[in-house]
């Protein structure tokens, strides 16, 4: 019995042992657990506290005054921050402030992530400024150290371009040198224009058939320079109809331009000495309308047919309806624009055609007055300049860039530096 009591116990003691074991096992596991729980959560504030970690802002930022202007410009330069260059970068744009005379900073710009400079086109002589350039995030914004202030110049001459400032003291001399060459008396040669030599005869060809002159100044107003060279032709015109005791018609579509006209009709006809037959009807306004002014001076040339008619001034899309009406009238037509896109036309339809400058120079030409043929001397002297320059730069140009050639480079270089403007 003894024995039995005894197995008895050990059983209970073994089974109570396995339950304290049992117990010791899950509290490690519980505990064992809860540390991971702990870890875990540290590791996500981590996280958390990194994702609000402040961006980098621009650092050296540097404010220099814009050279060669009216003092109405500063630059500024900076180092982009290091944020920008990171390939999963938080940085979205950059923001630049300006502060004026020590007031607050007041936002100008903003920029695009990697931008590292910008010139501020708005400030004035007188006043100081320093700025700021913040970086900024999807809800957060770091600024730079603000620069210190500085105040723009103006500066009177821009030394970039004194290669042509002295060109055009070249030109001016030759100008001043032609004009005294003329007043003594010495003659200067000038191109023949075979439209400006023809006008004799076209007003001679009116004068034997008994039939009018027409004559279009263009039809913009007197601030046109293509009008006052019309006008100017006008004038030759007029002397030789004075002379010739023709009828003239001048239909204008400016009521400015009439009456310049009027007054250098009036001046011919005293300088040819009839001003008896001069008349304020020789020239009149029609209508400042494009295609109105058209359809009334084509009606004109049907119904009184010219035996000549004048083109000299600046014309646009009506200048082909002028023309072929003319030459369906069997008029002998001299034309003259500035306009390149209608000079065409006028080739095609007119017998004589100034074509571009040729208008211009038409009054030099005409009047053979000292100042306008030295005018139009030195002018010659500054497109030989040019087109020297042109020619020695196409081949420098052709030269570096197809055979490689070192010095033609050099050539090249050079001729930019002299004429590209800054």
């Amino acid at each position: 019995m003894v024995s039995t009591a005894n197995q008895g116990d050990r059983r209970c003691a073994t089974n109570l042992i396995r339950l304290l074991l049992v117990t010791f096992a899950v509290l490690l596991t519980f505990l064992h657990n809860r540390a991971l729980a702990d870890n875990s959560a540290v590791d996500t504030s981590s996280v958390v506290s990194a994702s609000i970690t402040p961006l980098a802002p621009p650092t050296s930022l540097v404010v220099s005054d814009h050279v060669y202007d009216n003092a109405e410009r500063l630059d500024l330069v900076w180092v982009p921050s290091i944020d920008d260059k990171l390939i999963a970068s938080k940085l979205i744009e950059y923001r630049v402030y300006r502060i004026t005379d020590s007031g607050d900073g007041q936002r100008i710009a903003v920029l695009p992530a990697g931008a590292n400079s910008f010139s501020d086109e708005n400030v004035e002589s007188g006043h100081q400024y320093s700025y700021y350039i913040t970086s900024v995030g999807a809800d957060s914004e770091f600024p730079s150290i603000s620069s210190e202030p500085i105040e723009p110049e103006r500066e009177w001459l821009n030394y970039h371009l004194i290669s042509l400032l002295l060109i055009c003291m070249i030109i001016g001399v030759a100008i001043t040198y032609f004009i005294e060459t003329a007043r003594r008396g010495k003659k200067l040669f000038i191109r023949r224009i075979a439209g400006l030599e023809a006008i004799d005869d076209a007003v001679g060809r009116a004068t034997e058939m008994g039939r009018p002159i027409l004559f279009i100044p263009g039809i913009q107003d007197m601030d046109d320079v293509g009008t006052v060279a019309g006008v100017t032709i006008l004038g030759r015109v007029c002397r030789v109809v004075a002379e010739f005791d023709t009828k003239i018609s001048v239909p204008t579509s400016r009521s400015l331009v009439m009456t310049a006209a009027r007054e250098t009709i009036k001046t011919a006809y005293q300088t040819a000495g009839r001003p008896d037959k001069y008349s304020d009807d020789m020239s009149n306004y029609i209508t400042d309308e494009q295609f109105g002014y058209v359809a009334a001076v084509n009606g004109i040339m049907v119904r009184e047919k010219p035996a000549t008619c004048f083109y000299m001034g600046t014309f646009y899309a009506e200048s082909l309806l002028l023309a072929e009406t003319g030459n369906s009238v069997g008029a002998i037509q001299i034309a003259g624009t500035s306009n390149p896109m209608q000079i065409p036309f006028f080739v095609v339809a007119c017998d004589f055609t100034l074509i571009g400058e040729e208008l211009f120079a038409a009054s030099a030409y005409l009047s053979s007055e000292p100042k306008q043929l030295g005018s139009l001397k030195g002018q010659d002297l500054g497109k030989a300049i040019a087109l020297t320059a042109i020619t020695i730069g196409v081949i420098a140009a052709t030269g570096s860039s197809a055979w490689h050639i070192g010095w033609m480079q050099d050539i090249l270089n050079a001729l930019e530096s002299i004429f590209l403007t800054r």
